[in-house]
């Protein structure tokens, strides 16, 4: 697992390895952030404070786990964490996640939430072997009870497996309002790559899961159970709204062509301007026929199977069975 505390354009080509998220507040460009749906909540000052992001890359599974804190109160909340495993062997471990605690205890930092922006099927949370660890409220969009209704059929889960989201400490609503330390926060309902999607701003950073990859990679895959290509541009849009100078945290990268380093970190403007699927000046028609015909090449996940089973149940193991043994499903020709 790589380590990174990146700031920087998306272009810029600083070392791989120590890149820096710390800034001053800056003055951002006055556009309000709006909400939608049916919370008629609004957020936003238009000068927002700048927590500080530490980036933990892990490159089997092509995922960013981002610890976001306040400088001033030392809050921290961990963004989709990754639990390690070994599908061959059907091993789980925790060696990405113990380097996680080492830089919460090292920084002195005091976690206040563990957020997963969706139910991901590329790895496996670890997000409640951290909580026992540093504390911590687990939470996701309430639409995971959508994602958990699927699966759950998928999977063939009997009455014992709770589709409730009772798995988690809370789940938000879309325009969900909550803190980090002293830095203000805002959950985002953005659906598309699957139904339960969620970003979270918190001061000027937005942490956006499945949606944006970055702008010379595109956009995330929309064929999933639930998943919808209309309702991932529109959600993309949403995110687009905000200031220019907003900090995009992504949660994957896969190396677009021509690029020899890992990214994570990039901006409002960036995405706008240069992103190659959703750039100004793509429709939503255009969009969804790109990414209709895109998803159509794309294999499955390689861990999707392991994963969705885990991360519906907010990262939990399913139960030993009568020999004390854990156990993971895979349904045959199914997906």
């Amino acid at each position: 697992m790589r380590t990174s505390s990146q700031h920087g354009r998306w272009a810029q080509k600083e070392p791989a390895h120590e890149r820096s998220s710390e800034s001053d507040p800056a003055q951002r460009r006055g556009r309000s952030l709006r909400t939608c749906g049916n919370s008629g909540r609004t957020s936003a000052p238009e000068r927002h404070p700048s927590p500080v992001v530490r980036t933990f890359f892990d490159e089997p599974t092509f995922t960013a786990t981002h610890i976001v804190h306040d400088p001033a109160t030392k809050a921290a909340a961990i963004v989709d964490s990754v639990m390690d495993f070994d599908e061959a062997a059907g091993r789980t471990s925790f060696e990405s996640a113990d380097r996680i605690i080492d830089y919460v205890k090292a920084e002195g930092l005091t976690v206040e939430w563990l957020l997963e922006t969706h139910a991901h099927a590329d790895h496996l949370s670890a997000a409640p072997y951290l909580q026992q660890k540093l504390g911590g409220a687990l939470a996701i969009g309430e639409d995971i009870r959508s994602v958990q209704e699927v699966f759950g059929k998928i999977f063939n889960e009997g009455t014992e497996f709770a589709r409730d989201g009772s798995q988690f400490d809370r789940l938000f609503a879309d325009g969900d309002k909550f803190s980090l330390g002293g830095i203000p926060a805002i959950a985002l309902h953005v659906p598309g790559h699957t139904p339960a999607d969620m970003a979270y701003v918190i001061g000027d950073a937005a942490f956006i899961g499945d949606t944006l990859f970055m702008p010379d990679y595109g956009t995330a895959r929309a064929d999933f159970p639930g998943g919808d290509a209309h309702r991932l541009f529109r959600s993309i849009h949403r995110l687009l709204e905000l200031p220019d100078e907003t900090r995009l945290f992504l949660c994957h990268d896969y190396k677009a062509p021509n690029r020899d380093e890992f990214a994570w970190e990039t901006t409002v403007r960036a995405e706008r301007s240069s992103n190659v699927h959703v750039h100004e000046g793509v429709d939503e028609d255009a969009f969804v026929a790109m990414r209709t015909a895109r998803d159509a090449t794309l294999d499955m996940p390689r861990l999707i199977l392991p994963s969705v089973q885990v991360n519906m149940r907010g990262g939990h193991l399913p139960e030993p069975e009568s020999n004390g043994t854990r156990y993971l499903k895979l349904p045959l020709n199914l997906l």
